[in-house]
């Protein structure tokens, strides 16, 4: 989806508001200038603090969808191995990623200097910082060193869990089968016990329903297979509501009819959408070291009244928009990401081939004293 033919405008649009959605949460979460604008406008703000977390459903179904997209596009199972497909999924995620955390750490390092705020994460550790770089910092009980990055370790995994079941059914229809299985599971069991909120199987109620739609959107009888998905969802709603689920149930059918009546590669045609669309995986990571240097400048300067928090809300919400414009351009884009990639693989192959050409030499020299 990096060309602008094959890109799908309902998408870019749904991706656009969701990262947006999320960057106010955090701008109404973290630091003086959180405080401040809750306190002048606690309707607006309270809102964004409250509600604003769910647009990650959004990116969860789209994901769904996109992911049975490229696996499984006509409900078909996985005929080859799902380890290079997940190693590709983790450097596609990884590469910025890891570039974000750098710039989150030293964002924090530079705002601990400015301010003493709850939001600033404690000093990075080398153990925290390799549990970041494999995804597992949830999982092994770190604190994050950004916000919101718990996100793309989930992701990496329902990526990964979604590509094991296609795999392992094998055959063309218990491939989704269990896909959808694994789907109800979590929606009527897993996703009642936030205890699991650090693995997939929490999440992939809504996953799933990203990849049905994709699926369902593909048959004659569109409104049935819709109506299934949508029937299962509700009893799961009606055994414990969740408006998060709810929210994935409507971005679902809403991506299922698109695509089978044209709207998903159609509407809406607004370039704006579509450009944060684009980035807004760039949005997500780096609106939060932004948003620290801009409580950190704001407690340094001493400012307090309304108007001036509004104005630094703002200046980091542009700010944060144009760092993501740069960040995709230089570190996100496929092209940046396939030139970071080479490079990292080349310094790799080097450093092995010095390591095996010191421990030679070393064995000779021990060689040659005995």
């Amino acid at each position: 989806m990096s060309s602008t033919v094959n890109r799908m405008p309902l998408i870019d649009a749904l991706k656009a508001i969701a990262a947006l959605l999320v960057l106010l949460n955090h701008f109404s979460s973290y630091g003086p200038l959180a405080a401040a604008a809750r306190e002048a406008f606690p309707g607006l703000f309270g809102w964004f603090f409250e509600y604003g977390r769910m647009a990650v459903q959004v990116f969860l179904v789209i994901a769904g969808f996109l992911a049975a997209r490229g696996l499984s596009g006509k409900g078909q199972a996985l005929t080859v191995s799902p380890l290079p497909l997940i190693w590709k999924r983790y450097l596609r995620l990884a590469v910025p990623y890891l570039a974000a955390i750098g710039l989150a750490i030293i964002a924090a390092a530079i705002a601990d200097h400015w301010m003493d705020d709850e939001a600033i994460p404690a000093r990075a550790t080398l153990a925290q910082w390799l549990a970041h770089a494999f995804l597992l910092h949830g999982l092994l009980g770190f604190d994050a060193l950004s916000a919101g990055v718990w996100y793309i370790a989930i992701d990496f995994q329902l990526f990964a869990l979604m590509a094991i079941l296609l795999w392992a059914g094998r055959r063309a229809i218990v491939a989704p089968a269990l896909v959808l299985g694994v789907t109800a599971a979590s929606l009527f069991w897993f996703n009642l016990d936030a205890s699991w909120d650090n693995w997939a199987i929490y999440f992939f109620g809504s996953y799933g329903l990203g990849a049905a739609a994709w699926w369902a959107s593909d048959r004659r009888q569109l409104a049935a297979w819709l109506g299934v998905i949508a029937t299962i969802t509700i009893a799961a709603l009606i055994i414990d509501f969740r408006l998060r689920i709810a929210l994935a149930l409507a971005v679902a059918l809403l991506l299922g009819f698109g695509r089978r009546t044209g709207l998903l590669e159609q509407w809406p045609n607004a370039r704006p959408l579509a450009f944060l669309g684009q980035i807004s995986y760039s949005i997500f990571l780096v609106h939060f070291p932004v948003l620290l240097l801009a409580n950190g400048l704001y407690a340094k300067l001493g400012l307090d009244s309304t108007a001036s928090a509004m104005v630094g809300l703002l200046l980091a919400w542009a700010a944060s928009i144009a760092a993501a414009t740069l960040f995709y351009r230089w570190i996100e884009s496929p092209a940046a990401s396939q030139r970071i990639t080479a490079a990292l693989g080349w310094l790799s192959v080097s450093l092995w081939s010095l390591a095996q050409r010191v421990g030679r030499l070393a064995r000779r020299a021990v060689l040659g004293r005995a």
